[in-house]
């Protein structure tokens, strides 16, 4: 009887293990961003964190009184550039299930 108890506690051991190895590929990533100038544009790369590409997504530039200064899509290589808008402003990657991602001009220098 102890050899059968501690056959079913193997069993559902290593199910458990089973079903938590096969639900790893399926754990959450985060979107991401990360942006450069380069001369009179502002150029930025979105993406997740698991190295997977943003494409055809939106990223949007507001003014610090949370104006829309312009839209832009990202390109096949997750890359969307906009023209500098010579006043402050940030830019909003927001990829729909996750939180968005923010950058600021401040946080944003020459590559």
């Amino acid at each position: 009887m102890q050899i059968k108890t501690k056959l079913k506690i193997a069993i559902k051991t290593n199910f458990a293990i089973a079903v938590a190895a096969m639900a790893l590929p399926a754990q959450a990533h985060f979107p991401l961003m990360g942006c450069w100038l380069e001369k009179e544009l502002v150029v930025c790369e979105a993406g997740y964190s698991d190295g997977s590409t943003a494409v055809d997504y939106a990223v949007e530039m507001f003014d610090y009184d949370d104006n829309l200064i312009a839209k832009e899509v990202t390109d096949k290589r997750s890359i969307v550039e906009f023209v500098h808008p010579n006043e402050d402003f940030y830019l909003v990657f927001d990829s729909g299930h996750e939180n968005p991602v923010e950058v600021d001009v401040v946080e944003i220098s020459e590559k």
